[in-house]
Order: structure tokens, then C-alpha cells, then sequence
């Protein structure tokens, strides 16, 4: 009895726990269940393990997860840090992030993110690539920080199954970086090695994953290294032809990517990544699409515009103000420096590349680099919200190099001819200080308030169904619904799902939207047979997405699938005069009339005020051969 009230009550400290094992021990001493002390001692050692294995793989996850949170700061402390050369830029770095952690990560309020353990890792890679640029790095020192850009790119692809978009970004970034000839081309070539090693390496670890070979970035990627193979034989030494050479090898980079892609995306079969193409289509106003997955994207709030709202934020930790002064300032002087390029390849020929540290207008490539990421990401975040967590970040260690940076200073006490050594220490120490001050000053109440609020999670109906799962259904069964609350089922109940949520796979988008069709104007058979086929023993609905209201028309569950169906949509408004009315009415309502048609095929077995499991009724000889299969294909997935 002991021993079931420390297991059935994990919220006992660990020392009631640790009593409660010690009278257990008690008790077998004294029978002869195990007269062997020191067997007894093993097996309390392993019934201990066996105790907290539950708590602790929760706090395993929690804990590793921020702990990711804590390398995402390191990283941006060392890019911080190599950028301006003074460690406190990094503290302000640390301390903008951790201010504005509303917008540079979703750490605190959704744990369970693929881009919590990727995006540590990203900023990893950006620190060596910064380290990497720097100017006068020993030989030795670039395989080192090689090796640690590939280790880091290989887990940020890993971890993320937007990889491939992320390092597409990157590769663009690279190109340009290599046009304005701000890096040698043993740099470009080594980076582009990098990010082919790292998506081939992927590839073979996802047990050869067609979406990484057709992906465009790898397309991308070749095409660069190709012409990059061919650009010596382009250059020219006149202006005029300089400019040509350059258009020249977009146009043969473009047309190279176009085939290669082409030919590889048909190779290897791959349609897993045409929704996000789709996605962007509708997105840019390319034309209008019904895609059911395209729109589900699209009806998101965080595949929006970035909110307004942000720069308000930002603004008042302090830190867009630095970050644009920065940003404006370095992109004049891109600017003039691109020019400057121009004008000297028309006059004495193309200098070698990297090197203007001898022309009064100069940027180290490392600055260049993430200029150039921050204009990039930025771009990104502002036409979709959900990418602002690949720039905000960045965002603070760009506005912290700038505070405490030597170019941005020098430049202002040159403008003003004061320009000396002393001054120059002086300012880039005073100003972060003052800024460091002033936010501890202003926010540190504030922040020990909300770290001393204690918070739960409480959803009496939920619980109330994974524990009528766990207890009343067997455990082979297999469960048809959304793919948030099966993810759910999965993680509390270990039950066998028809669909899981992870979209980039093509197969398993046809079956979620098959799936779906129990929220669409359906009849009962239709549903049956498409959760027979999908192996499904339950099926179970929720009221919040048959009765959506978070959405508007045109964006809810229900109008997507009617749209994708050909049907007309609920409710007052207008419709495409090639819809039509559907003949069926919609299943998710019906069924709870627990009509003749519907009863002879569905039971209702669980029922609370959010969610209604029903049982699929089968026949007996056929419902051990149609179920195996497709659950044991599900496990697989």
C-alpha cells in the first residue's frame, strides 16, 4: 500500500518517496520474499529507477530542452563577442534575449517544438561561421571551425524539417557574399561543402529521404559550385563586361538550378515539400488555391505578416533602436563598398578577393556575413510571423555588435573629428553599460514577479478522456482525430494513431485529409470506409473544431474540407459559383443524432462536454484481417 501511494501520487517530495521505499524494504526483510539483503538492495535500487522513470523523463525533456535555450545564448554571446571584440556585448546580448524572450523563442510557453532543439544549433553554426571569416585565422583553426560548422548544420537538419528552406536562405547569402567579392573562393567553396555534407548526411540518416535530394537548396547548392567551377573563365576586366559577367552567371545559375531540380525532383519521386510551394503561390498572390494543405498553412495566424506589435516591443527593451542605426549604417557603407568594387575593376581589373582592408572603405567579411543574414532573416520574418524566431534572435547580437563595436564608433567621432584611442574605449564601454543599467533598472522587478508565479495546466476534459483511454480501451487500439489531440493520445496513452503530425511526408497528408472528412458534409458510409481503410477502431471528435469559431469563414476546419470537396460553405457570405451543395450533412453534427445509418456503424462509447469517441462497428470475419496491417504500418511510421 506504501509503495502505491508513491507511485500513484508523483507529487510527493522525494523524501516521502524515498520513506515509503525504506518501509517497503522494511516489510520484505522480515518475509521471505528475499532473505538476501543485498539482492533486496539491488532491487530497490531498480524498483527506484523504475519509480521516478515516469517524472523523470519528463523533467529529462524539460531540462535538456532548456538547456538548448542556454547553448542558444552562448552562441549568440560568441557572435556577439567575435563581431565587436568586447565581452560585453555579449551580456547585452544575453540580456536583450532574455527581455524579448516573447519574440526570440517559444520556449517558455510551447516546449514540445522541433524548433526548440534546432534553433540552438543554428545559432551554433552562425557563431562558427562567424569565427570562420574572420580575418588572419590559421589553417589549423579553419578545419577546427569547419568541423564544428558541419556538426552543428548536421543537428539543426536533424532537428527541423524546415532545413532545407533555412539553408536555401544561407546558400543565397553565401552567393551574394561571393558577387560583391567579400570572400575568397576557397571560403564560398568550403561553406557550400559544408551545407552539401551536412543535407547528404541527412539524407542517410533518415534512411535516404527523397524530400533532401529534390530539396531546392541542394539544387541550389550544385548550381552555385557549378558556375563557381566556370567564373574564371567569365571575368572580365572592363566594367561594362564586369557587369555582364555577373548577369551571366545568375542567368546560367538559374537556368542550371531550374533543370537540376527538375531532374532530381522526378528521380527521386518526391512530392513531399509541393504544399509549401503552394503555400508561397497563394501567399505572394500568385494565384488563388483551395489546397487543403496549403490553406491550412495559409489560415494560420503564424504564417502571417509580422504583427506591428513587435517593433513596439523591441523598442521598448531598447534594442531596435541600436539594431536599425546599425543596420542602416552597415548597408551604406555595403553600398559604397560595392561600388567602390565596381569603379576599381573598371580601372585596374578585379582585385583579389577579401582583401579591402587597404581601400578607406572596408567591412570584414565576418560583419558582411551577418549583415547580409540579418537583411535576409528579417525579410523572412516579415512576410511570415512563425520565422521571426530565426531573426530576432540574431537580431540581438547584430544590435549589440553595433553598441559596442568599433566601426559604428569610429565612424561617428571621425564624423566629428574627436577620434582617439581613449575616447574611442571610452564610448564603447560607457553606452552598454548605461543600457545595461537602465533595463535592469526597469525591468528586474518585473521579471522576479513572473518567475515567482507558479502556473498549471489544468483541462479537466482532456484528462478525463486519456484516462477513460488508458483504462477502458485496449491497447492495441487505434485512434482516428485531429493531429494535435492524437499527438496527445500518443504521448499520454501509447495508442496506435492513423495520423500522426508530422506534415512534410505526402502520404501521410492524403490520409490526415482523408482523415478529416469526418468534420465534412460526408455520409456515414463514406466515413466508415475511409476510417476502415485507415485502420482506425475509434475515432474521436471534438466540438471545438466541428463548432470552430477561432477562425473566420473561409478559414475554418470545416470550410477548408468543403472547399477542397467542391462544396458550398456554412454560414452567410459569398461562395465560387462552381461550388455546389453538398448532399450529405455534416457528419461530426449527425452523428450525434444517433440516427438508424449512423448507429448501425458508429457507437458512441465516451462522451464529456468537449470531446465524443465513438467505436467503429466491423464485421466479424473481417475485422482482425483489416485491422493488423495498418496498425502495425502505423507503428512503423
Amino acid at each position: 500500500q506504501t509503495l502505491s501511494l508513491a507511485l500513484s501520487k508523483p507529487s510527493l517530495s522525494r523524501s516521502h518517496q524515498t520513506l515509503s521505499l525504506q518501509t517497503l524494504s522494511l516489510a520484505l526483510s522480515k518475509s521471505s520474499l528475499s532473505p538476501n539483503p543485498l539482492s533486496l538492495s539491488r532491487s530497490l535500487q531498480i524498483l527506484s529507477l523504475q519509480t521516478f522513470s515516469p517524472l523523470s523523463s519528463l523533467y529529462f525533456y524539460i531540462y535538456t530542452v532548456f538547456s538548448l535555450q542556454a547553448v542558444y545564448v552562448i552562441a549568440l554571446f560568441i557572435t556577439s563577442w567575435l563581431l565587436s571584440g568586447s565581452w560585453l556585448a555579449g551580456a547585452l546580448t544575453g540580456v536583450w534575449y532574455i527581455l524579448n524572450r516573447v519574440d526570440t523563442t517559444r520556449v517558455e510557453f510551447t516546449i514540445s517544438l522541433r524548433e526548440n532543439w534546432s534553433l540552438p544549433f543554428f545559432a551554433l553554426q552562425i557563431a562558427a561561421i562567424t569565427c570562420y571569416l574572420r580575418p588572419h585565422l590559421k589553417p589549423i583553426q579553419q578545419k577546427v571551425v569547419l568541423w564544428l560548422m558541419f556538426l552543428a548544420t548536421l543537428c539543426f537538419c536533424l532537428t527541423w524539417q524546415f532545413n532545407q528552406f533555412i539553408l536555401l536562405v544561407q546558400a543565397l547569402i553565401i552567393f551574394t557574399l561571393d558577387c560583391l567579392d567579400l570572400i575568397s573562393t576557397e571560403q564560398v567553396t568550403c561553406l557550400y561543402l559544408v551545407q552539401v555534407s551536412s543535407l547528404l548526411s541527412v539524407w542517410l540518416l533518415q534512411f535516404c529521404n527523397s524530400m533532401i535530394l529534390g530539396s531546392l537548396a541542394l539544387s541550389f547548392i550544385v548550381a552555385a559550385l557549378f558556375v563557381k567551377h566556370f567564373q574564371e573563365c567569365l571575368k572580365k576586366n572592363v566594367w561594362l563586361f564586369h557587369v555582364d559577367s555577373d548577369m551571366h552567371n545568375l542567368t546560367l545559375l538559374s537556368i542550371f538550378l531550374v533543370c537540376l531540380h527538375v531532374c532530381t525532383s522526378k528521380r527521386c519521386s518526391s512530392r513531399s515539400d509541393e504544399h509549401i510551394f503552394k503555400f508561397i503561390k497563394s501567399k505572394f498572390g500568385l494565384g488563388p488555391t483551395r489546397d487543403f494543405d496549403a490553406s491550412l498553412y495559409l489560415c494560420e495566424e503564424a504564417f502571417g505578416l509580422l504583427p506591428l506589435d513587435t517593433f513596439d516591443r523591441l523598442a521598448g527593451t531598447l534594442l531596435a533602436y541600436p539594431y536599425l542605426v546599425t543596420l542602416i549604417v552597415l548597408l551604406v557603407m555595403l553600398a559604397l563598398l560595392t561600388l567602390a568594387n565596381l569603379c576599381d575593376s573598371s580601372a585596374v581589373g578585379r582585385p583579389p578577393k577579401g582583401r579591402f582592408e587597404e581601400r578607406p572603405i572596408c567591412m570584414r567579411a565576418d560583419v558582411a556575413y551577418n549583415l547580409l543574414h540579418t537583411v535576409f532573416f528579417g525579410l523572412l520574418a516579415l512576410s511570415t510571423m512563425r520565422m521571426k524566431y530565426l531573426w530576432t534572435g540574431h537580431m540581438c547580437a547584430f544590435a549589440a555588435y553595433g553598441v559596442c563595436g568599433k566601426e559604428l564608433w569610429s565612424l561617428c567621432l571621425n564624423t566629428i573629428h574627436c577620434n582617439t584611442k581613449t575616447k574611442l574605449r571610452l564610448i564603447r564601454y560607457t553606452v552598454p553599460l548605461a543600457i545595461l543599467g537602465f533595463l535592469c533598472c526597469k525591468f528586474w522587478p518585473k521579471l522576479m514577479t513572473e518567475v515567482s508565479e507558479l502556473r498549471e495546466f489544468y483541462d479537466p476534459d482532456t484528462v478525463e478522456l486519456m484516462t477513460w483511454i488508458s483504462s477502458k480501451t485496449p491497447k492495441k487500439a487505434v485512434f482516428a482525430g485531429s493531429m494535435q489531440l492524437l499527438a496527445g493520445i500518443k504521448l499520454c496513452t501509447g495508442r496506435v494513431l492513423t495520423n500522426h503530425p508530422h506534415y512534410e511526408d505526402r502520404a501521410l497528408r492524403e490520409r490526415t485529409r482523408q482523415v478529416y472528412q469526418i468534420y465534412a458534409r460526408q455520409s456515414p458510409e463514406e466515413v466508415h470506409r475511409i476510417l476502415r481503410a485507415a485502420g482506425a477502431d475509434f475515432v474521436v471528435m471534438e466540438d471545438s473544431v466541428c463548432y470552430e469559431r477561432r477562425h473566420g469563414r473561409g478559414c475554418r476546419l470545416r470550410d477548408l474540407l468543403d472547399l477542397a470537396n467542391g462544396h458550398i460553405m456554412d454560414g452567410p457570405g459569398d461562395n465560387d459559383p462552381d461550388l455546389v451543395h453538398a448532399s450529405h450533412p455534416r457528419f461530426c453534427e449527425s452523428v450525434k443524432t444517433d440516427g438508424p445509418a449512423y448507429t448501425a456503424l458508429f457507437s458512441r462509447v465516451f462522451q464529456n462536454k468537449t470531446f465524443h469517441v465513438y467505436k467503429l462497428k466491423r464485421g466479424k470475419k473481417r475485422a482482425k484481417a483489416d485491422r493488423e496491417p495498418v496498425a502495425m504500418e502505423d507503428k512503423t511510421q
